[in-house]
């Protein structure tokens, strides 16, 4: 018997819903400069730290980010293939619509011509 995970969004659902939050772009930018524990990751938010994990979790859950643990600390670092994968969706979608695009734009001059010819 099949069983489907409940609820689970698929992973490009989760990077863009995981990007929605600015908290999550920010700790994503922290972390573009290099692993972070997760106390000088939450230091510049004004907000208890379990909610702040619970934004790590997001993340982790995207697969956008990973953590160790590193004697008492918990280190995060950035997952750039799950960045990737977000970049390689929207450049798709850029060229499906740039082709659209380009055939509205024959369509409309092909149009225009055939109408001056009238």
């Amino acid at each position: 018997m099949l069983r489907s995970m409940p609820n689970k969004k698929p992973l490009i659902e989760q990077t863009f819903a995981a990007l929605a939050d600015p908290t999550r772009r920010a700790v994503i930018r922290a972390l573009s400069e290099g692993d972070a524990t997760v106390s000088r990751l939450a230091a510049p938010f004004d907000m208890a730290l379990p909610s702040f994990t619970q934004h790590l979790g997001v993340l982790e859950d995207a697969g956008l980010i990973v953590s160790r643990r590193e004697g008492r600390s918990r280190v995060c670092s950035l997952n750039p293939s799950a960045l990737r994968n977000a970049e390689e969706w929207m450049a798709s979608q850029r060229r499906q619509w740039e082709s659209r695009l380009d055939r509205l734009e024959a369509h409309i001059a092909k149009t225009r011509t055939e109408k001056s010819d009238d």
